[in-house]
């Protein structure tokens, strides 16, 4: 009868505790969904601070086993690293609500941008929002590059792979094909270094592709859903379900790869849209917080209205849209985070992600360099990313008031008359 007791108030206790990280989890990533600007590399930065410095959910080597994990299957990697850091906080349902909850915000920004774009055929300008805004995103992820290449750049051989990375990335070879080239170069490196040792686990540490807002890679990936027809169909709403669940399932990378896969789908094959349209839906999901994907939703919302739907209609094809190209992600994170301790475990799979990891490092540079250069234009800019900066690395300021402190400082320019 005791042992009974005390298992009940043992697994009381657990639900407690369960549920409370659960309120934890919807509290951070509904926030961050409301902050995070800057695209993937942003998103993670900001992450990163948020659970691994501030609330020490994860370590910084566990947190860089997981962006292994997302590298590794197709989708927007920080959408995915959020449904891993739900997963490990709270369990399958924080899995969910990490997820979800990333998104949400964006998507719902997006809707409305959609609704005022479909009505009156124009776009808010948000220039100066921006330019306030990108000082300071260059800050966040400069300070988290820097911290994750002193755990990740331990080897020779990593510094190596990592400065050719950044070198042939700047000069327009392709991230994948650097990523997985870099992969084998290292791992060849590192395997010659340890010849003649025995094989040990290595150093865990960052692998993630990193694409700047219209980044430079495209790969074709035909998928296995085929999604309807030849151009000019009919609208519908499976068609739009699938062709989206199509491209979430087979798309690696951001910024030209989605804007390919949109153009080919729905201005050439399907006829849904203008090149003009799918340019203002690209640059909806540019200058919105959370996920670029979420321009899924101006799409479905967009040619739902031109099909023939009224709002109500209109929002049940936004929502499908989102749908589509985002439950790939949950399903791959929910299939492969099993297997993140496993690759950890063994040491050719370890060092194999050491040397992935160096390259995608070396990416990460490359890309807040190009980044840096469209959003340092002037002494002002320069100023705010160094007064970000070192609230960052002194202070130890949230990012996402940092976030608001850029936008403020941007409106406050345009008032002023610029």
């Amino acid at each position: 009868m005791g042992d009974s007791v005390v298992e009940t108030a043992g697994a009381k206790e657990s639900l407690r505790q369960t549920r409370g990280a659960l309120g934890e989890v919807a509290a951070v990533f509904l926030r961050l969904g409301c902050t995070a600007f800057g695209g993937p590399a942003a998103h993670v930065a900001m992450m990163r601070q948020e659970l691994v410095q501030r609330r020490r959910w994860v370590s910084d080597e566990r947190f860089m086993d997981l962006l292994g994990a997302t590298n590794l299957i197709p989708g927007p990697n920080s959408t995915e690293m959020a449904i891993h850091l739900g997963y490990v906080r709270a369990g399958w349902p924080g899995l969910l609500v990490a997820g979800t909850l990333f998104i949400l915000p964006a998507m719902l920004i997006v809707l409305a941008l959609a609704w005022a774009y479909a009505a009156y055929g124009n776009l808010p300008q948000a220039q100066w929002l921006l330019y306030g805004i990108k000082p300071v995103i260059i800050a966040v992820v400069a300070q988290a590059l820097y911290g994750l290449a002193r755990t990740a750049l331990k080897e020779p051989v990593l510094i190596a792979v990592a400065v050719g990375v950044v070198a042939l990335y700047l000069v327009g070879v392709n991230e994948l094909l650097l990523l997985f080239g870099g992969a084998v170069v290292g791992l060849a490196g590192l395997l010659l270094l340890r010849r003649g040792t025995p094989p040990r686990a290595a150093t865990p540490t960052l692998l993630v592709p990193f694409a700047p807002a219209g980044g430079a890679a495209q790969v074709g990936i035909t998928g296995a859903l085929a999604g309807a027809g030849a151009m000019g169909v009919t609208f519908s709403l499976p068609t739009l379900f699938f062709t989206f669940l199509k491209i979430g399932s087979v798309l690696y990378g951001s910024g030209y790869v989605l804007l390919a896969f949109l153009r080919g789908d729905f201005v050439e094959r399907l006829g849904w849209l203008t090149d003009q349209q799918l340019l203002d839906a690209v640059s909806v999901g540019q200058f919105t917080p959370g996920p670029v994907f979420t321009t899924a939703t101006f799409v479905g919302y967009l040619v739902g209205s031109a099909g023939g739907l009224d709002v109500a209609g209109g929002v049940i094809a936004a929502l499908l849209a989102t749908l589509g190209i985002f439950l790939p992600s949950f399903v791959f994170v929910a299939l492969s985070g099993p297997l993140v301790p496993r690759l950890r475990a063994w040491p050719l799979t370890a060092l194999l992600l050491d040397a992935v990891n160096a390259a995608a490092l070396g990416l990460m540079a490359a890309v807040t360099l190009q980044l840096g250069r469209a959003a340092l234009v002037d002494p002002l800019t320069v100023i705010l990313a160094l007064v970000a900066l070192l609230l960052l690395v002194r202070l130890k300021v949230n990012s996402a008031w940092l976030v608001l402190g850029g936008a403020a400082v941007g409106l406050a320019v345009r008032a002023l008359g610029g």
